[in-house]
């Protein structure tokens, strides 16, 4: 029988996790098993009826995290992170990571094939690089945006249209920003290994 949708979670004062749909309590290792295995669930909570998922997945990271072997995220990249809120990227990152994320789980079969055929090259390096240029690209179009005409395909820009002058260039980004990107970029490969690192153990 077709699930109806996802399983209800009630979190409770006493910080007890409740399965709806199995009418037993969880634990947040029994909530990690289950998004492993791709069953979805919404939790709330239980006295006001709050959509609490987003915390609740945050704790299940930070107790993954802290377990033995199991670290993804580095230091550097989780203090990145936090400057960026706040910070007008703050918009562009999470859709960023949504995409890095769901390519690499769309092409990780892919990848454990090209990583167990890959001999005479550094297994972290090779199949990666193609895979992260994508992502590259993808993030690059996406501050396509911004830009009142974009770019052509050859990555020049586009003219203003008739009758109307074109806009001034803008103006360069200051370095502290451009670094910030360059170094969000390095900090996001390194996490996209990690992640396929751990998802071959």
């Amino acid at each position: 029988m077709a699930k109806s949708g996802p399983v209800t979670i009630k979190k409770y004062a006493n910080r007890r996790l409740y399965n709806t749909g199995t009418s037993t309590y969880v634990t947040l290792e029994d909530l990690a098993s289950m998004v492993k295995s791709g069953e979805d669930f919404l939790v709330y909570d239980a006295k006001t009826g709050e959509d609490i998922t987003r915390s609740v997945l945050t704790q299940i990271i930070f107790e993954q995290e802290n377990k033995d072997g199991q670290k993804m995220l580095p230091v550097s990249f989780l203090r990145q992170l936090i400057r960026f809120y706040g910070d007008s990227m703050q918009l562009l990152v999470p859709r960023y990571l949504e995409m890095s994320i769901d390519s690499l789980s769309k092409e990780q079969d892919k990848l454990r094939q090209q990583l167990a055929s890959t001999l005479g090259v550094n297994p972290l390096t090779a199949p990666f690089e193609q895979h992260i240029r994508r992502n590259m690209e993808m993030f690059e179009r996406a501050f396509s945006m911004f830009s009142p005409f974009g770019k052509r395909e050859d990555g020049s820009p586009a003219e203003a249209p008739a009758g109307e002058a074109a806009p001034e260039p803008p103006a360069a980004a200051p370095a502290s920003e451009a670094s910030d990107l360059d170094e969000l970029k390095n900090q996001l490969a390194a996490m996209q290994k990690k992640i396929e690192g751990l998802s071959r153990k």
